[in-house]
Parts: C-alpha cells; sequence; structure tokens
C-alpha cells in the first residue's frame, strides 16, 4: 500500500490507541485495490495479548448492515418488498401506528418508532418477544411524526426487522447471515452467536480465545470476553462478532464489486443508496449514513456499546474505506469520516 495511505492513517490512529489507553485498535483500509491492517494495544490488557487482524471484536450496531443486505438481497430476488407492511409477516401487529410501518421504514430508520430499549434512561428490565409485540402496538409517536416522514434512529426497529426476517424465511437470522452473506463472501470469522445464560457468546473454545475482553473509556473492565448486551431476552438479539481482516472483505465487496453474485453485488450497492435526506450535509441509507464534506462524500457505519465500538466508512467514488474495531467504549471513531478517508480522497 501506498506510503501516503500508511502515513495518514498511522498518524491519526496512532495517537487514539497509546499505552495509556484501555483496550486496543485494530483497523483495515481498502485504498488502492489493497487491504492493510493496523493494529494497537491489547485484546486483553491483563493477559498481554494484543490486537491482531483476526481478534475478533463486538460490532454493537454494525450489525445492522448485514440486516439491511438480506432486505436488500430479498428484494433483488422478488421475495419481499420495501413497501410491504411489517404486519404482512407479523399478523400479531394490529396497533394503530404500527400496522402503518413498512420494511423499508424499518431498514431506514424512518418508521419513527423510538421505545425505551433506543435511548436514555435505559430500562432496567430485558423484554420477551410478547412484551416486545405489545409495546409496538400501543407505541404512540409525539404528535406530527408519521411512518417514512422522518429519520429516528432506533435499535428496536432493528429487532423488529430481524423478525421480519425470521418469518419471512422461516429461518433464525444467525442463519440467513451466515447462508446469505457471510459463506457466498467468504468471510469465516463472523458470527452472531446464541447468547448463554451468562450473557456471553455461546461460541467454541478455540474461537472464544480470539475474543476481545472489553472495557469503559476509563479503563474498567466490562463483562468477559464475548460479553453480549441486550435489552431483548428471545433468540438472535445478541450482538454480532467480527474480525479486521473478514470485514476487509466486506470493504472489497463493497468498493471493487468482486462479488461473485450479482445479487449479492446489487444488494450490496442498494444498501448505500441514500432514501432520505436529513439536510444539506446528511442522508440516510439502508443503515448506512450519507455525510457530505468538501472533499468527498462518505458512507459509513458507526457502532458503539459501552465496552466496544467499531466504525465501517467508504468513499465509494474514490474506492476507499476503512474499518475501525475498538474494545473500549465511547473510541473516537469519527476521525475515520472527518479525518482519514477525506484526506485519503485529496491523494
Amino acid at each position: 500500500m501506498d506510503a501516503q495511505v500508511r502515513d495518514i492513517v498511522t498518524s491519526e490512529l496512532a495517537p487514539t490507541a497509546t499505552a495509556e489507553d484501555p483496550g486496543g485498535l485494530a483497523a483495515a483500509v481498502y485504498a488502492g485495490g489493497q487491504v492493510a491492517f493496523f493494529n494497537y494495544g491489547f485484546a486483553d490488557a491483563a493477559a498481554r495479548r494484543p490486537v491482531t487482524p483476526d481478534t475478533l471484536f463486538n460490532l454493537a450496531s454494525l450489525r445492522k448492515l448485514f440486516e439491511a443486505t438480506l432486505v436488500a438481497l430479498g428484494t433483488e430476488r422478488g421475495e419481499l418488498r420495501l413497501d410491504d407492511p411489517v404486519a404482512k409477516y407479523l399478523p400479531e401487529l394490529n396497533g394503530d401506528y404500527i400496522s402503518r410501518v413498512t420494511v423499508g421504514e424499518l431498514v431506514t430508520h424512518t418508521s419513527g418508532l423510538l421505545l425505551p430499549t433506543d435511548h436514555p434512561p435505559w430500562p432496567n428490565e430485558s423484554f420477551s418477544r410478547d412484551q416486545f409485540i405489545a409495546m409496538l402496538n400501543t407505541w404512540t409517536p409525539p404528535a406530527g411524526e408519521q411512518p417514512g416522514k422522518q429519520r429516528i434512529y432506533s435499535h428496536a426497529g432493528y429487532v423488529l426487522l430481524q423478525l421480519v426476517l425470521e418469518q419471512r424465511y422461516r429461518m433464525p437470522i444467525a442463519t440467513l447471515i451466515e447462508s446469505r452473506i457471510l459463506k457466498p463472501l467468504g468471510m469465516t470469522s463472523t458470527f452472531v452467536p446464541d447468547r448463554g445464560e451468562d450473557n456471553r457468546a455461546s461460541m467454541a473454545p478455540a474461537i472464544m480465545q480470539r475474543m476481545v475482553q472489553g472495557y469503559a473509556h476509563n479503563g474498567s473492565p466490562i463483562g468477559p470476553p464475548g460479553n453480549q448486551q441486550s435489552y431483548y431476552d428471545f433468540p438472535g438479539t445478541g450482538q454480532m462478532f467480527s474480525s479486521a481482516r473478514d470485514l476487509g472483505i466486506l470493504l472489497r465487496a463493497c468498493l471493487d464489486n468482486a462479488v461473485i453474485d450479482p445479487e449479492l453485488r446489487a444488494a450490496l450497492q442498494m444498501t448505500e443508496r441514500e432514501s432520505f435526506r436529513v439536510d444539506a450535509k446528511f442522508g440516510q441509507a439502508m443503515a448506512w449514513e450519507h455525510v457530505r464534506l468538501d472533499d468527498a462524500t462518505v458512507i459509513d457505519k458507526p457502532g458503539g456499546l459501552n465496552n466496544a465500538s467499531a466504525y465501517v466508512g467508504l468513499v465509494p467514488a474514490r474506492r476507499l474505506g476503512i474499518v475501525l474495531l475498538a474494545n473500549r467504549g465511547d473510541y473516537p471513531h469519527e476521525i475515520a469520516r472527518y479525518k482519514i478517508l477525506p484526506a485519503l480522497a485529496r491523494l
């Protein structure tokens, strides 16, 4: 990879992942038709286990990119429509508002849904599937909000999207993601594991040994390696895990059209198209966000928990992309959007 590219990336990333900072950072950068990896710090500080391109991190809301791709692939194959009401697949959704929400509005965060699990103050309890459906049926938005008329980021909307996809295809979300996206792309280190009673991912020991220890931004450990967090206590609602190397494959698939399956290639491209203009600078696509800057239009997706941070950003016009995976909360991933990608685009 060009030395200028490496200099830009390292000069921005190295100060954010020093020996004094908790945990570590794994990055993958796609430029000039190549993927390069940058690793800093520790996957587990107590064990002095360093971060590598194959270390497994919690992806937090980057999981939404995969569910959005399932929706796009389904529309490409004529298996579902973006204007399908969610009640077509889940007839128990009979509330006045939710019965008017469509699949397309869920995937673009324009449904208007904003449940207690979406924003502080966070609830103390978790919710069963039946309780979740009941919350949706009684949902009443603030005055003036209508499905499809505003962009409101909603975790609950994607939990509902999971249920829609599982019902449409009659299989668990993990199986759908693996069979329709991961295997065709050759992503062998990306997982949507079951969540055990201890809220840890249920994975083989060899895979668990690659998991990071998560840390708060102040360096306090939060949960064990493989920790999963969810306000929902039904299957498939935990987090996804992946490595910088595997997400480098996703970068290549999004940027160089190398996906063998033309329908999957088209689906990835569909997810990136802006569908809702928020303002002069920002727009919303299927999970992805559009940010119009002076030097580039960045299409990206951030994610984060109290013990994990993740980011994927693309500049399709220049075939540039970056992945950032950190095992601490509140990692400053904005440097990729506002500094690294624009600097690379200027080369």
